[in-house]
């Protein structure tokens, strides 16, 4: 059967491990980003129209609550003005390119100005919203310009048009209305700080995003740039330093998806730098193989165990492995020492064999995780490290060891990566629709955006 050796590694070791790795792998020099994505005027549009109710129900409980803002003009009338129901009508989000978001609601208010009438009012909200990177390295939503008005509508009392000199038509003190609008942002900002949450890749091994500056607007949509970390038994571990400065690709004019992600290659050497110092890659293979059944190749065996037990392969990587993209193909290089032997618990090895594989890989999307699977083993290369039995031909170790190592490595490795590794998002919605595409140093996602039925209640704008 199958099994998985994460034994490796206890967490002072692992400590130990990280610090000194700290002295040989340079620092970044810079913060710089490593994938980032895009959200589209689709994607805005897609989050204004899940917004409504949530708008509504606050607006809603501010504008009927008993000590609601006096939004309506003063009247010499002695009641108190009373609005008896609230409904938005439209909401949309508009980029302003290099500036930021426009907000604007439009609200239908039924207004009892008199105990004996009612009046069908339209507050209308503009509002200038940017997004603002808070000290803890979160990103938020803030009000920049806010303007209100209010007037009266047609009812089914009067058949004339709404008119322009009514006492209603009126502009309602900002200082009343658009501290409302503050608090519709309150929702989405708890949201936006779930993009930054550290996210299980394996029970030791942590995945988390940080933003590295204010969003840029632009025609084509909102992009932002991350910078991925990981941590490994709590402890943060210094990654490799990307050789190419990784800048999110220009997005096409107009994209029918809400959402584009880009992962750079880096990005997924990084990934697979973290789960190889989490111990997730250690690997015990079995084989059908039996010293006995050795030793009739190699003849010094014959020597070394006196009875006929299993012969089981230990492999450990030797060099970081290196994720390879290509434009429609995806390859992992794994450089492994393979540690040829019997006995249990302690492997008594007699043959240590450098095997270098390049496994191909298969890239898919469910929900907001991205799964890895290795397909195949494509080329490899197989020398002798050291050995107890004297010398061994290449192509004696090939015969030997090869196929079980192209069936068993891909699939020990599917182990680890089957769980997939959770991609940028903020909580409550998922990604649909998802088509990937693999480019030369970098993997495209695009993508809808869904919120899920019983989120809706709870939908904001993002």
């Amino acid at each position: 059967m199958r099994r998985l050796a994460r034994k490796g590694t206890d967490t002072a070791t692992l400590c130990a491990l990280s610090i000194f790795l700290s002295l040989l792998v340079p620092a970044h020099a810079t913060r710089s980003p490593d994938c980032g994505g895009i959200l589209t005027p689709s994607g805005l549009s897609y989050l204004a129209q899940v917004s409504k109710p949530h708008t509504e129900n606050v607006l809603r409980q501010d504008l009927m609550a008993p000590t609601a803002p006096e939004l309506l003009p003063s009247s010499p009338e002695p009641s108190r003005k009373q609005i008896n129901s609230v409904k938005v009508t439209e909401l949309s989000l508009s980029l302003v390119p290099d500036a930021g978001l426009r907000l604007s609601v439009d609200v239908d208010l039924d207004v009892t100005p008199a105990p004996s009438s009612t009046k069908a009012m339209r507050l209308s909200i503009l509002a200038d919203l940017h997004l603002e990177m808070t000290p803890e390295g979160n990103l938020e939503l803030v009000t920049s310009t806010c303007k209100a008005t209010l007037e009266e509508v047609q009812s089914t009392e009067d058949t004339e048009s709404k008119s322009s000199s009514s006492d209603m038509d009126k502009e309602i003190n900002v200082n009343k209305i658009c501290p409302e609008v503050s608090k519709l942002l309150l929702f989405p900002n708890e949201q936006l700080m779930s993009l930054t949450a550290q996210f299980p890749v394996t029970p030791n091994c942590q995945v988390q995003y940080l933003p590295l500056a204010a969003p840029v607007f632009s025609e084509q949509g909102v992009t932002i740039s991350l910078q991925t970390t990981f941590q490994v038994a709590g402890m943060a571990i210094p990654l490799p330093v990307s050789p190419v400065p990784f800048s999110m690709p220009e997005p096409a004019s107009s994209s029918p998806s809400h959402l584009t992600l880009a992962l750079s290659e880096h990005f997924y050497t990084s990934l697979f730098f973290a789960l190889e110092m989490a111990g997730a890659f250690n690997m015990t293979i079995p084989t059908p193989l039996t010293t006995a059944a050795m030793a009739q190749k190699i003849t010094q065996m014959g020597s070394l165990f006196q009875e006929d037990v299993p012969v089981t392969l230990q492999a450990v990587f030797r060099s970081s492995p290196r994720m390879v993209l290509e434009e429609g193909k995806a390859a992992l290089k794994l450089f492994l020492t393979v540690h040829v032997g019997a006995g249990s618990p302690a492997l008594q090895s007699f043959v240590s064999v450098h095997v270098d594989m390049s496994a191909g890989l298969l890239l898919s999307v469910a929900d907001t995780r991205m799964t890895i699977s290795a397909a195949a083993i494509e080329d490899n290369d197989l020398s002798l490290a050291a050995s107890n039995v004297g010398p061994v031909p290449a192509a004696l170790l090939e015969e030997l060891l090869l196929p079980t190592l192209r069936a068993e490595v891909p699939a020990q490795l599917n182990e680890v990566l089957s769980e997939g590794v959770i991609l940028p998002h903020i909580s409550n919605f998922t990604y649909t629709n998802v088509n990937i595409v693999i480019h030369k140093d970098y993997v495209l996602v695009s993508c809808d955006l869904q919120l899920p039925a019983q989120a809706g209640e709870q939908s904001a704008m993002v």
